[in-house]
């Protein structure tokens, strides 16, 4: 099981973020005081309305030439690989010294040797439809730039663990990068937020299922907590966001503005706060235990939590303790009370000092 951190709930937009973190204005009229599905709900109305801009895949492509470019490249030459890394094959006059990492902006066709295409990060196959090359199939925040043989290699397996560079952990699952990790759990959350189920980070990537959303996975959580946003993904998000920009969709991945709203959305380890001017006093996170069905039917209660339990307690209206359990056995992730007596009860878990208050009906 998973262990949580502290993780925080949040104020207001009024706050003026850092332009590394979002421009404020953005984000007018979503309520950060929200948590859980509630704060996944507004982002995504946000990032859906303030998508004004639809690109078409040639428009994607000539924005990659743009929003890809090296932050170090001050030639505004070559354009970062997703998967890439460094090694020596391509020759000085079609790339530079680190062949998989870095590609001349202009390099980009079909060709198999020292050139680059456009990946879909969310493989276009995953999707559900399939998501062809316009609509998600086209949006340039999943899009990137990647060595031709790189892309082929990674075709359309799924995300999954792994160390190092970027490699194939099993005939159909690939590991994107210790250095890109990060970049794509926050484009599957951004993809996953605009278009929904056509989406869904379960689909794109193997590893559990959250309590509280069983379409998220915990390895993206685990990745956006460990790979920090990069000045590529700020400029690239910037670049976007603005409608006026040639290419702008005029929308924002709000995950890059705040890797934290992840943390917040579906728990798990706590990535990094950049709004440290909003207050963030602890949260929770037996909050986010979800107990089904409920109402129950069948005199029986599922307690799914990605936390330890320590004790469950079951409390009817007149405070009377109906039935208690310490340290509780549990399957998985899940913890199931029986032959529960039909009644209004209160239920009271308690996991690492920690306690909450679910309300049950029993039928």
């Amino acid at each position: 099981m998973k262990n949580f951190y502290s993780f925080a709930m949040m104020l207001s937009a009024s706050f003026a973020f850092a332009q590394a973190g979002g421009p404020a204005s953005y984000y007018n009229g979503v309520d950060f005081s929200l948590t859980g599905n509630a704060l996944k709900t507004a982002l995504a109305q946000k990032i859906t309305s303030t998508h004004t801009k639809t690109l078409s895949y040639d428009d994607a492509e000539q924005a990659i030439q743009i929003i890809d470019l090296d932050p170090q490249d001050a030639t505004n030459t070559n354009v970062l690989l997703l998967y890439g890394f460094s090694n020596n094959i391509c020759p000085s006059s079609q790339a530079d010294d680190n062949d998989h990492r870095r590609r001349n902006k202009n390099s980009d066709g079909g060709g198999a040797t020292c050139q680059w295409n456009r990946e879909h990060t969310y493989a276009k196959s995953l999707g559900t439809p399939a998501l062809g090359t316009s609509g998600p199939g086209a949006d340039a925040h999943h899009l990137r730039a990647s060595d031709v043989q790189r892309n082929g290699d990674r075709g359309s397996e799924k995300f999954a663990a792994g160390s190092g560079n970027s490699r194939d952990i099993t005939s159909s699952t690939w590991y994107p990068g210790d250095e890109w990790k990060g970049d794509v759990a926050r484009m599957m959350m951004y993809m996953y937020l605009r278009y929904g189920n056509r989406c869904l980070p379960k689909n794109v990537g193997v590893g559990t299922a959250v309590a509280s959303d069983s379409n998220m996975i915990d390895l993206f959580l685990q990745w956006n907590a460990e790979d920090p946003v990069s000045q590529y993904e700020d400029n690239r998000n910037t670049y976007l966001g603005n409608a006026n920009n040639a290419y702008g969709q005029g929308n924002r991945n709000p995950f890059i503005d705040n890797p934290y709203l992840a943390t917040l959305i579906w728990g798990g380890p706590a990535a990094e706060n950049r709004w440290p001017s909003l207050s963030t006093p602890d949260f929770n996170p037996l909050s986010a235990v979800v107990v089904y069905p409920n109402p129950s039917n069948d005199h029986k209660i599922n307690i799914n939590s990605d936390m330890i339990l320590d004790g469950i307690q079951l409390i009817n209206i007149n405070g009377q303790i109906v039935q208690e359990i310490k340290n509780p056995a549990s399957q998985g992730n899940t913890y199931t009370l029986e032959n529960l007596p039909s009644g209004f009860y209160f239920l009271k878990l308690a996991s690492n000092n920690q306690l909450a208050t679910k309300k049950v009906i029993i039928n």
